[in-house]
């Protein structure tokens, strides 16, 4: 890098006086956040998006992810460091084009890059010189130069002399209140070392840290080590809870006291499965990517296994208890699942298991509704179609008495949980959450 380069020089030079502008594809739960994080820094910011509503949304001030209040919004759109369009030929006036779009998988559990691929083309229909465009979507580690790449190249630019392609794993968390993007270390890396340098500038005036890597595939690797490592270990506690509830032994309660231990221990806690837009799909990503290498993924794969088969567990304990405490069949029962979302207090639905356990109920003849006071409404997703209007039910003392059990699927702290444990004639706790709150009652079963 020491010949100059104006291509290099000239977007080097306006990323480093914030002149440059950035064009985010994807507006959902990675892209909003981060946009609204390039545009505090001084940038100016457009955002892309295939969904009217979305735009539509953010153009009226009007923020539908919790992470980014309507305030935080309203202020970068007054001060012009933030639009959002539908339009993607104006990615031509985009200096850096960063990707956040869905990586999820097919009905037989292979990758489903056709968002990225797509993506990628309406990229390359406004590629032009001196752009440096970077993939965050979780993939398989060789993604970014092996797909992003040759669709980008097909304009006759070549990367690392007319544009640059770097990655940079997303590690949002909902919910969390101790991080935000902007705290959250970044892990960047580019084709190529001109490419590379690229990435640390910008990211590195967006962030407070950034953390280089050698190549593309290893930031790739990076994100679904991150996402291994808690698939594996949630399977392992998940595993613990069962073995252990045979023993007449409290799982929740050896955590508790293991925890204690100052090193070589870190608590994950069991549930009633994975959810979310990482974790029960990144890990597919690298067992595919391995049969490429003729390798198995055995601690992966038994991981999914287990992870994926707590629904049914669950919905063991429940039909246990019911026809132990009431002598009712669940084909004959109201099940009321306290929880929707994913995770305790955020909206997002992606792979929670309460839909298998509706599901799995209601295949058996029961009846299952939902409370979720963050999902008022099941939307419309192509996972969940069937269950497209559903609405979430009332959670008085009068109401729940209605129910022949109550599942608790996410402990949302907004649920008033000494009320449950007094009007209901039985409670499957799947997280922990009446003990952990010191409320304990002949009517309640943990699972």
């Amino acid at each position: 890098m020491n010949a100059s380069d104006p291509i290099f020089d000239t977007l080097l030079g306006k990323i480093s006086t914030q002149s440059a502008r950035a064009g985010i594809i994807g507006l959902g739960y990675v892209g909003l956040p981060l946009a609204i994080a390039v545009a505090r820094k001084g940038f100016a910011v457009t955002g892309f998006d295939i969904d009217p509503q979305k735009i539509a949304a953010l153009g009226s001030g009007r923020s539908y992810i919790a992470a980014v209040p309507d305030a935080a919004l309203a202020e970068e759109l007054g001060a012009g460091r933030f639009q959002a369009s539908a339009d993607f030929a104006e990615l031509a006036a985009c200096d850096v084009i960063i990707i956040c779009v869905p990586t999820p998988l097919t009905a037989h559990r292979d990758p489903d890059l056709s968002f990225v691929e797509e993506t990628s083309r309406s990229v390359a229909r406004s590629l032009r010189k001196g752009q440096l465009v970077v993939l965050e979507s979780t993939t398989y580690p060789g993604t970014t130069d092996d797909v992003v790449k040759p669709l980008l190249e097909a304009t006759g630019l070549k990367s690392g002399h007319d544009f640059f392609l770097g990655f940079s794993p997303e590690r949002e968390d909902p919910g969390n209140a101790h991080f935000e993007t902007a705290t959250i270390p970044k892990v960047v890396a580019g084709d190529g070392p001109k490419a590379a340098s690229l990435m640390s500038a910008f990211y590195g005036q967006v962030v407070a840290q950034v953390v280089p890597v050698s190549t593309n595939a290893t930031a790739e690797a990076v994100k679904l080590t991150e996402n291994i490592f808690r698939a594996v270990n949630i399977a392992l506690v998940n595993e613990l809870k069962v073995i252990y509830d045979a023993m007449d032994i409290d799982v929740w309660e050896v955590i508790e006291a293991a925890k204690t231990k100052p090193f070589g221990y870190m608590p994950f806690y069991p549930g009633p499965g994975l959810g979310g837009h990482c974790i029960p799909i990144d890990p597919f990503y690298l067992t595919w990517k391995s049969r490429e290498y003729e390798l198995p993924t055995r601690f992966v794969e038994l991981a999914g296994e287990i992870n994926s088969g707590m629904p049914k567990y669950v919905l063991g304990k429940l039909t246990e208890a019911l026809d132990r405490q009431f002598g009712k069949a669940l084909s004959r029962s109201h099940i009321l699942i306290i929880g929707l979302a994913y995770k305790k207090n955020v909206s997002d639905i992606r792979e929670s298991p309460a839909f298998k356990l509706i599901e799995l109920i209601e295949e058996r003849g029961g009846k299952a509704s939902y409370h979720d006071p963050h999902v008022p409404e099941i939307p419309a997703t192509r996972e969940h179609m069937p269950l497209k209007g559903r609405r979430s039910a009332a959670l008085t003392e009068a109401a729940i008495a209605d129910y022949d059990a109550l599942v608790i699927c996410t402990d949302h702290d907004a649920i008033d949980y000494a009320m449950l444990a007094r009007s209901a004639r039985l409670i499957v706790d799947s997280r922990n959450a009446l003990p952990r709150r010191h409320i304990t009652g002949a009517n309640l079963v943990k699972a």
